[in-house]
């Protein structure tokens, strides 16, 4: 059964989320209804007590009656009715306060608990995700800013290419040579100057400024409407220093040297009209740029801020508009950071600014993603047992409820009964079942916010990133990190102990936080090292497989076809059988593209390996694809009906009990179709060696002809020598699988196989025809290796691996760990549609056979490899 952790997701978060806090503050108003029934069942109680102790005291006013009669046998009666009352109001004040100790008191305390409990929990998710989706709208919005900052650079760029156009280009008359009048620039910065009536040498100005600028005050000095100065000495320090350090005997002479500074540009007055320098404390003048460059001393720079200076009594101060006014200009920066900045660079710097800030918010956004959805199974898993123990509170309660009243009253027997039977209709996880059929919203199936590249969208990321996409970024059919998993999966099983561990990897709930904490290190769109999956769990590494399966943009058989599959599944039994939904299956199957249909064929090779090896039990298999079915085919949007159904955990059924009949034909299949489009779009390339090509043909067909021995009908009419032209393979690399689930085979099985199978198929995407469809007479053997060495290399032994093929087995001493067997089906490749060779015969007769080398390779053990091979685009 399902839990709140994996039952109410929604596209929003919050719909589902809305949904499940409803039935929960639902659930606080059913706690107050019980509770109100036990409260005024105390009150009545008590009230009914009290009443009855009223009675004696009643009867005792009234005089003359059953007093005067002390023997009469009547009184007795009446005194032991009397006392039956009495009785009877201690019994009911018994009920009423073993009701309150028992039920009202510890109850509403707990009521008032699990309210608290729900509603921080709303409160805490419903913060989480508002802001979520504010940084998703933030992300929206950086985007838009990086594409149009993208935008304005390409715009750029087409006008400067017309802009800047040379237009004597075309032109026959050549171009005019404009005469120039080069300039020598004399370089002012060698020449001694003079400053105080003394020639100062370059080197000797450089230490003087260096120790002026590390010595004197440099402050900062604010002027009305101008704005704030830095780098200012006032004209008394700065007379102070030349009197100090630099000899100056009078005011007047330290005047000079400071008029000189001025002159040569190393001082400014500020603040006032003209250059003149005077030793006043009033007066302050500003170190130029040219001083701090001939000091070599780092100039402090801070922008420049304008404001505005007022009296303090004028009725302009406090005006509004001159506030406003003030803190315009108080942010209007002076100092251009960017100086000397084309607008094309400028538009450069700002889109590769845009880019950054927009990067940066889609990982902000993602970590945001990955630590909601962890709170959001923390909070689920929590709000679950919380609304388990309410129900099983509430049938405590009901039970103490009635406990107290049968303890106190042996009379109300029946009513009591009736409560005890009430309280055992009272089913916690019956009533969980029905909130979770009645008020699912859907699975776990999270939502990746990809980081959207202007140029490309898969160089950034794995996880999230279409499957087709990823995988032609990858240059491979399946993707790097599928391929990495299942090889260390692979060589990890044998690790384990037992079958039972080694099937249980794939059924272990692992934390989010933990698979995501995986997922985040190898989140790179790099190959994945195996060093990172060595230091995690083998379960974590199986858990985020599956996440990257459910993080995909389109199940891996893709929602399109989910409504095909309902159609083959609501097929009645009597209607339809193994092999007819198979074949429609595969029919269905054949429109996915090459990179799923690869991957799945991964996938399911894996698997149904692992419940083979294993010995896997029916328990096994159901739990195994219930797990997969999400991760294998999910509906365009879930629904209560796509909820209830069935179809996902019934197609991976199949795919685990017909997986080679299924994948064999869609490898054909998709064959046929390559080589009917390799036919009409691509033509045959022309030989570029003619010269042997007769003799080896006669060559290929004595040994044919040998190989094939007494023929039982008459040869087939040889073709014209064109017929039997094949300058190169016509199949081309994208229609092959790049996974290879078959053994490597050695040297021996390729010379012995490889001429014919390569023969037969060399563009197919099928799994080479098993051993047993090759002959294995006594001549067999030097028969192809005759007809290998007669082709001159025209076949090719490495067309065995291809494609995805499966690991063969036969039943003799074959061991387990192979199970995987080739199918045994006729291979159909590209040539079955192709001109035949003109010995067909013989090569029929090949195929039959009764012994010799090839049954030695038939029982040599075969592991699987996955190994995935570049894709060539």
């Amino acid at each position: 059964m399902p839990g709140f952790a994996d039952s109410f997701w929604s596209s929003d978060y919050a719909g589902g989320l809305g949904v499940l806090f409803g039935k929960l503050q639902q659930g606080v108003l059913e706690n107050q209804q019980v509770l109100t029934i036990a409260r005024m069942r105390a009150e009545a109680e008590d009230l009914y007590g009290m009443r009855l102790g009223d009675i004696g005291p009643a009867t005792d006013k009234v005089t003359g009656g059953f007093t005067r009669d002390d023997g009469a046998s009547l009184k007795k009666a009446f005194d032991g009715v009397r006392s039956e009352m009495e009785e009877a109001s201690k019994n009911h004040r018994r009920i009423a306060s073993s009701i309150r100790e028992l039920v009202v008191n510890p109850f509403s305390r707990w009521c008032d608990a699990h309210e608290n409990r729900v509603q921080s929990s709303q409160d805490d998710l419903q913060s989480r995700i508002k802001y979520h989706d504010k940084q998703s709208e933030a992300v929206r919005k950086l985007r838009s800013n990086y594409f149009n900052k993208c935008r304005l650079v390409e715009d750029i760029e087409e006008e400067n290419k017309l802009a800047f156009q040379d237009p004597s280009e075309g032109s026959p008359k050549g171009k005019q040579i404009i005469p120039e009048i080069k300039v020598e620039e004399n370089d002012e910065d060698d020449e001694p100057l003079e400053i105080g009536d003394e020639m100062y040498q370059p080197e000797q100005i450089k230490k003087m400024l260096e120790h002026v600028l590390s010595t004197v005050a440099l402050g900062d000095t604010k002027v009305p409407i101008l704005g704030t100065y830095q780098n200012t000495t006032s004209g008394a320090g700065i007379v102070e220093y030349l009197q100090q350090h630099l000899g100056a005997t009078t005011i007047s002479h330290a005047e000079r040297v400071g008029q000189d500074l001025v002159d040569h540009g190393f001082l400014r007055l500020i603040g006032n009209v003209g250059n003149t320098f005077a030793n006043s404390s009033k007066m302050f003048y500003q170190w130029r740029p040219r001083a701090f460059q001939y000091a070599g001393v780092p100039e402090k720079k801070q922008p420049l801020n304008r404001t505005f200076s007022l009296a303090p009594n004028s009725d302009f101060a406090e005006s509004p508009v001159v506030g406003a006014v003030g803190e315009y200009l108080s942010g209007w920066s002076l100092v251009n950071q960017h100086p000397n900045e084309t607008p094309a660079q400028r538009l450069r710097r700002e889109a590769a600014e845009a880019d950054e800030r927009y990067k940066a918010s889609v990982r902000k956004l993602d970590l945001l993603r990955c630590q909601l959805e962890e709170a959001i199974i923390d909070h689920l898993k929590f709000m679950e047992r919380c609304e388990l123990d309410r129900l099983k509170a509430i049938k405590s309660v009901i039970l103490d409820f009635s406990g107290a009243i049968s303890n106190a009253i042996p009379s109300l027997q029946s009513t009591v009964d009736k409560m005890m039977l009430y309280q055992e209709t009272v089913q916690p996880l019956g009533d969980l079942r029905y909130l979770l059929e009645n008020y699912r919203t859907g699975g776990f199936a999270p939502k990746v916010q990809i980081y959207d590249n202007y140029y490309n969208s898969a160089d950034e990321q794995t996880f999230g990133v279409d499957l087709e996409a990823r995988a032609r970024a990858d240059k491979k059919r399946v993707p790097n990190a599928i391929t990495s998993i299942l090889t260390f999966l692979d060589n990890h099983y044998p690790d384990l102990e037992g079958d039972e561990a080694r099937r249980g990897i794939w059924l272990v709930d692992v934390p989010l936080h933990i698979t995501h904490r995986l997922r985040d290190e190898i989140n790179n769109a790099k190959p994945v090292p195996m060093e990172t999956l060595q230091r995690y769990d083998i379960p974590v590494v199986a858990s985020v497989l599956k996440l990257y399966l459910l993080e995909l943009p389109d199940s891996l058989v893709s929602s399109h076809v989910y409504e095909i599959v309902k159609t083959i599944y609501n097929t009645p039994a009597s209607e339809s059988t193994d092999s007819a939904r198979v074949s429609v299956l595969q029919n269905t199957l054949i429109q996915l593209r090459l990179s799923n249909i690869a991957t799945l064929d991964a996938l399911m090779t894996h698997f149904t390996r692992l419940i083979e090896l294993t010995s896997a039990d029916e328990a096994y298999t159901t739990a195994l694809a219930q797990t997969l079915a999400p991760c294998i085919l999910r509906p365009r949007a879930e629904n209560s009906l796509t909820l209830e159904e069935k179809h996902s955990y019934r197609l991976v059924r199949d795919l685990f009990a017909h997986k080679s009949q299924i994948f064999s034909e869609l490898k054909r299949a998709s064959s046929l179709s390559h080589s009917a489009n390799n036919a009409n779009n691509r033509p045959r390339a022309i030989s570029t060696d003619e010269s042997n090509r007769k003799a080896n043909m006669e060559a290929r067909t004595r040994a044919i002809l040998a190989a094939g021995g007494s023929r039982s009908r008459a040869t087939s009419p040889a073709p014209s020598p064109r017929g039997h032209r094949r300058d190169r393979s016509s199949g081309g690399p994208e229609t092959r699988f790049p996974i290879q689930t078959s053994p490597t085979l050695t040297s021996e099985t390729r010379n012995s196989r490889g001429s014919l199978g390569s023969t037969v198929n060399r563009a197919s995407l099928d799994i080479p025809g098993s051993i047993d469809s090759i002959s294995t007479g006594p001549d067999s053997h030097a028969a192809s290796s005759a007809l290998q060495q007669a082709t001159n290399g025209v076949s090719d032994s490495s067309s065995f691996g291809a494609g995805v093929a499966d690991a063969g087995t036969d039943e003799g001493g074959v061991e387990k760990r192979n199970s995987l067997g080739r199918p045994s089906h006729p291979v159909v490749g590209r040539l079955a549609t192709a001109r035949k060779p003109p010995a067909s015969s013989s090569l029929n007769r090949l195929s039959v056979g009764g012994g010799g080398k090839l049954e030695q390779l038939e029982s040599r053990p075969q592991g699987v490899s996955l190994t995935d091979k570049v894709m060539d685009d």
